[in-house]
């Protein structure tokens, strides 16, 4: 199946691009500001499994569609840049419900889990960053020789989807305590989600404004 060399080899690969803050990152982050750990965390998971979804649609042949139609990528990611700019528009609308005294409340009184779950795959699914990678990154560390080539890029897959799990963890972590620090006053906790919001919101510029890599 596939080899070690090829596997340390785009481990190697993955985290040098993983490390460089994307979509995903700056979407957690805004996230853990505007709504708190939990939220981040969620959103964490919802995210890997989007960013899986396309290994697996890369595995089958529909990256490799998405990649040379230049409409179909566009609309990829359009869609999730305008959805970015949804959550921000929400995130910055809502500030001032951010109160201290709510800091403890239910999960469900604050945002459900399954919804930041949902939130964090539909970004996953669309980053413009992860189609790329994944569509012209990934196909070339396959052994055609051994065969069962969607299998092996559905095991290599899982390389950069777990480098990813653990980095966007770190960076929900550490922005949720810099929420925690923020929150000694409504004010101060307003305006921490009010800046998660217009993050989310430049992102969503962000990625709409990005073209492809050819």
């Amino acid at each position: 199946m596939v080899s070690t060399e090829s596997v340390l080899t785009f481990a190697a690969m993955s985290l040098l691009v993983i490390v460089i803050p994307g979509p995903s990152v700056l979407f957690v982050v805004g996230r853990a500001l505007a709504h708190g750990r939990r939220t981040a965390l969620a959103t964490v998971l919802g995210n890997v499994i989007g960013c899986y979804a396309l290994v697996v649609a890369v595995a089958w042949g529909l990256g490799a569609l998405v990649q040379s139609s230049v409409a179909l990528f566009v609309g990829v990611k359009l869609a999730g840049a305008a959805y970015l700019v949804y959550l921000g528009v929400q995130a910055f609308r809502h500030r001032g419900e951010m109160r201290v005294a709510n800091m403890d409340a239910p999960a469900e009184e604050r945002r459900g889990d399954l919804r930041s779950i949902l939130d964090g795959m539909a970004v996953g699914v669309t980053n413009p960053k992860g189609i790329v990678f994944f569509a012209a990154v990934l196909p070339q560390f396959v052994d055609h020789s051994a065969g069962h080539l969607p299998v092996q890029m559905m095991v290599l897959g899982l390389v950069p989807v777990t480098i990813g799990l653990v980095t966007d963890t770190l960076w929900g972590l550490g922005a949720s305590a810099a929420r925690s620090w923020f929150a000694r006053s409504d004010r101060r906790l307003s305006m921490v989600g009010g800046a998660g919001g217009l993050a989310m919101i430049g992102l969503g510029v962000t990625v709409a404004a990005t073209g492809r890599a050819d």
